[in-house]
């Protein structure tokens, strides 16, 4: 709606028209674009937008006092305020720049790093990205930090009980995903927390695909830190953003130094910016940042549980038609999950799936996820994702299970 007000119903076919790509072909068949959770594709809004920045006024941000600069400027501040209302920020100075996730954790860790003592406990689960792992692993190898892991049960939630038994004075930080990246998992991020701050410790919540499928608030998840990427979001690569109270950012030490993060350099000292700047040295992603925001708005037309409602129903009638497959196994069955189907095929690697798959124009992913600690905690070596977005309908679902059964009796 042009008015940017939500509505109650949501039409996936009309949502679908809107991303120039999905009307392509693969392998003489019409595409049917399964792997969002990995990278989304992009609406036309996005793309224009980015494309206006570029052709009508683009000039670097802040600082300048010419017309492109200050129109720039503007819409570069507007999608940080998009993204503080998608979130729902206190602030737009809540919210720091980064180029993706990855970026925005290593933030976090790089400066909660500097405090860390040796024996110091960091609690992170097994169903994490190795994004939200291998941060905390160099404070393990530099700082002395223990790595203590949140047991994920078979169906794919989260051991909470385990969880409150690995809290006590010595953790200083919690990271966990909102949302599992191949199990689909939504976690209980507020009980998380209110847990966490019980014994004084941080808490970062891994959002790159709760931002997309959760519908974030973090006032009421009352997290320290919330991140997410942009390119997951139907936005472009190359941004995302780092949520943090006003409290948790003001802690925190620069990240990077250059310039745009200070107040005064001079000979003998340097004082810094305050947040968010202090975390954003040099020359921003200016395009991709108002590309993120033309997304956020896009996607603002549409009622969140609506959409959520449509994504769970695609993946509800794929899981109906695998029924009774004795050679599917499907990884991740927890209540109130997300339209992530993983799955391994009795017989084949999940690549050779995959590759087969694509022949009928189906694109699904294969393969550890990023996420090695999960895929051993269930015994595989790899497996296979159908990850569903909004553009999703039922008739993809439907491709996907006639590819899936013919890439079967391919290796059958």
């Amino acid at each position: 709606m042009a008015d940017g007000s939500p509505v109650t119903r949501f039409d996936p076919h009309a949502a679908r028209a809107e991303f120039p790509i999905l009307s392509r072909t693969v392998n003489g068949k019409p595409l049917v674009y399964l792997d969002s959770a990995a990278s989304a594709q992009k609406p036309r809004a996005v793309i224009e937008a980015m494309v206006r920045s570029m052709e009508g006024s683009y000039a670097n941000v802040h600082r300048g006092l010419h017309t492109l600069a200050n129109e720039t400027t503007e819409a570069f501040e507007a999608a940080r305020e998009s993204v503080a209302r998608l979130l729902n920020a206190e602030a737009s100075s809540n919210i720091v720049w980064t180029k993706g996730g990855t970026e925005a954790i290593n933030l976090v860790a790089s400066g909660i790093g500097q405090s860390i003592q040796p024996g110091d406990e960091i609690i992170v689960s097994e169903m994490e990205h190795h994004s939200n792992i291998v941060p905390w692993h160099l404070l393990r190898e530099r700082r002395g930090a223990v790595l203590k892991w949140i047991p994920v049960l078979d169906d794919g939630s989260l051991d909470m009980a385990a969880y409150a038994e690995l809290l006590g004075p010595k953790t200083r930080v919690v990271a966990v995903t909102h949302m599992s990246n191949v199990l689909g998992t939504i976690n209980p991020v507020a009980e998380i927390t209110r847990l966490a701050h019980a014994v004084g410790a941080r808490v970062l919540i891994d959002g790159c695909q709760g931002a997309v499928h959760a519908a974030p608030d973090v006032q009421a998840i009352g997290c320290d830190f919330y991140v997410f990427t942009g390119h997951k979001l139907y936005g472009p690569s190359g941004i995302g953003a780092l949520y943090g109270t006003a409290e948790a950012l003001e802690a925190l030490p620069p990240y990077q130094g250059g310039g745009e993060m200070i107040e005064t350099v001079e000979r003998d000292r340097v004082t810094y910016a305050k947040p968010p700047h202090r975390f954003e040295a040099g020359t921003p992603p200016i395009v991709d940042a108002i590309g993120l925001g033309a997304a956020i708005e896009w996607l603002a037309q549409f009622d969140r549980e609506a959409v959520a409602a449509h994504e769970r129903a695609v993946y509800n009638h794929a899981l109906a038609r695998l029924e009774g497959l004795n050679w599917l196994r499907v990884v991740g069955e927890a209540e109130g999950k997300g339209a992530i189907l993983t799955f391994t095929v009795e017989g084949a690697h999940a690549h050779d799936i995959a590759q087969v798959m694509d022949r009928y124009g189906v694109a699904v992913r294969a393969g550890l996820h990023c996420a090695e600690p999960l895929a051993k905690r269930f015994g595989l070596t790899s497996s296979a994702r159908a990850s569903f977005a909004l553009y999703n309908t039922t008739e993809d679902a439907d491709a996907f299970v006639d590819a899936l059964i013919k890439a079967r009796e391919f290796f059958a």
